[in-house]
Formats: C-alpha cells, sequence, structure tokens
C-alpha cells in the first residue's frame, strides 16, 4: 500500500490475492470449479448450508415449523463448507447458480423442487405449510415488505460495515466511516419501528423477524464483526428487547445450532438429520477428547 490515490484502469483486472480474508473463495465468474455430488438423507427436505445469518434464517425457519406440529417440514441439513469451496461443487451449483448458502430441495412431491436466496426460501416455506405470513392483506405486506427491507439492507452491514471493519487487508477510514453511518440508519429504522410494535409486521411473528433477527440481532449483542462498542448497540433499546425476546424462542435456539461451526462446542450440530441429534450429536459429544 502506498500513499498514492488510486487511480482506476481503463478495464478491470482480476488480481487474486485482493479481498482480504476472503480472497481465496471470490472470483469474478459464476458455476461449477469442481465435480462433486450432495448427499440426499430421508426427510422431505434437504437443505445444504452453514450457520451465517443466512443459513440460520432458514433452520429457525424449519423449527419453527416443526414446532408448530408441521411433520412435511422435517428436513436433513448437511453442512456446506464455504471456506473450503464447497459451495462451487458441481451439485451445489446445481441448486444455486449463484453458490451461496443456503440452498433448499423439496422432495416431497413428485419431482424435485429447488430454492435458493434466504427470503425465497422463507416465503416458499411460508406459503407451503400456510405459517407465519399474515392472510390478512395489510399485515401480510407489512411482513413482506420487512422482509425486502432486510433483503437490501443487510449487504451495507455484511458487504460493506462488516468487511472493511473487520476482514479488509487495511483500514479505511472513509469506508468504515460510510458504512458505520449506514448500519447506524438502519438499527435507527428498527429501533423506531419496534418502538410501537412487538413484532416487525406488528403483532405477529413473522418470517420478517426470521430474516432480520439473524443478522442485527446478531449485531446487537455485539457477536458480529467485534463492532458493539463501536456501534453504542446498546443504545438501540427497542431492538434489544425484540432481539431479546426472538432469542429466548426454543425454535430459535435450536436453529442456530445447526450447521453451526464455531463457539461453545455444545451449541454446534454440524449436521441435523433428525430431532433428536440436538442431544446426542453437537460437537461437545462426538468431538474426540484433548
Amino acid at each position: 500500500m502506498t500513499d498514492a490515490p488510486y487511480v482506476p484502469p481503463k478495464v478491470w483486472t482480476w488480481n487474486k490475492e485482493n479481498g482480504g480474508q476472503f480472497a481465496s473463495i471470490n472470483r469474478p465468474i459464476a458455476g461449477a470449479t469442481h465435480d462433486k455430488e450432495l448427499p440426499v438423507g430421508k426427510h422431505p427436505f434437504q437443505l445444504y448450508s452453514l450457520a451465517t445469518p443466512n443459513g440460520v434464517k432458514v433452520t429457525v425457519m424449519l423449527e419453527e415449523l416443526l414446532a408448530l406440529g408441521h411433520k412435511g417440514a422435517e428436513y436433513d441439513a448437511w453442512l456446506i463448507k464455504i471456506g473450503n469451496g464447497d459451495q462451487f461443487g458441481s451439485g451445489f451449483v446445481d441448486i444455486n447458480p449463484n453458490s451461496k448458502i443456503p440452498a433448499l430441495m423439496d422432495r416431497s412431491g413428485p419431482e424435485p423442487i429447488r430454492i435458493f436466496e434466504s427470503g425465497s426460501i422463507l416465503f416458499y416455506l411460508a406459503e407451503k405449510f400456510g405459517a407465519f405470513l399474515p392472510k390478512e392483506i395489510k399485515a401480510r405486506t407489512e411482513a413482506m415488505s420487512w422482509l425486502f427491507w432486510q433483503m437490501g439492507s443487510a449487504p451495507y452491514l455484511g458487504g460493506g460495515f462488516g468487511h472493511f471493519y473487520a476482514y479488509a487487508p487495511f483500514k479505511i477510514e472513509y469506508a468504515i466511516d460510510r458504512f458505520a453511518m449506514e448500519v447506524k440508519r438502519q438499527l435507527d429504522v428498527l429501533d423506531r419501528r419496534l418502538a410501537d410494535n412487538e413484532y416487525l409486521a406488528g403483532k405477529e411473528y413473522t418470517i420478517a423477524d426470521m430474516a432480520v433477527w439473524p443478522w442485527y440481532g446478531a449485531l446487537a449483542k455485539g457477536l458480529v464483526y467485534g463492532a458493539g462498542e463501536f456501534l453504542s448497540v446498546q443504545d438501540y433499546k427497542n431492538v434489544q428487547r425484540w432481539t431479546d425476546e426472538i432469542a429466548r424462542r426454543p425454535a430459535v435456539k435450536r436453529g442456530r445450532m445447526v450447521n453451526r461451526v464455531s463457539g461453545d462446542p455444545a451449541s454446534q450440530l454440524h449436521e441435523r438429520h433428525d430431532a433428536s441429534d440436538f442431544e446426542t450429536k453437537t460437537q461437545d459429544k462426538v468431538a474426540p477428547a484433548t
């Protein structure tokens, strides 16, 4: 790095060393890098994912559906190690040509259906099971508006603020200031909405909350990017209340564990193939003693 200002070239070319922590898996082209079939389990839904915020949205939704008694929502959750490039295997790309987790296959019907993008998966499951999305048009539209708010806002939090604050190879004051300002504005948007509403769509817990909570709830508790103090997250009292309320839900606690590969070993269930796995197959029970 030098003090000279950066002048973009006339034609951009790919520098494989550029990209900070994720340089090894970032590239300017799509498609598979290797042949690899995906495993298929016994349940109607086959989830291929990792417990990032986007992955947690879907495992929380599936666990919430099962808690309501929707046995058709049973699922196998297979671990996709994005740091190893699993998302570029041919089987995964067949489900999600964008090579991002989560990816879901519905094998409950005569012909398998692929669903990719976390918001699309939440909507698909809500429609299929008639749950967590209001029937009344005003509340339904409110829920969908907040669902799409998350889709449009979170890239500024993750790919913007998170990248430049925590993952970039060097600190850029302008970039950090720019995205910190935007993330604090987003937190204020949420805080104002939650001042007069228990949940984002109103009185009812919906897929909007499931979409927003893994990102902004984690941020509110200082669990991502080490940025809680920097962003003064404790000041957003309504977001804190909402975050705590959702975190207490048993299905949310289970959903956070699925495909998790960091943190307390007792909180990590690398793969989920049966409800009993939460009691018998967390990493504290299956990992060899050290």
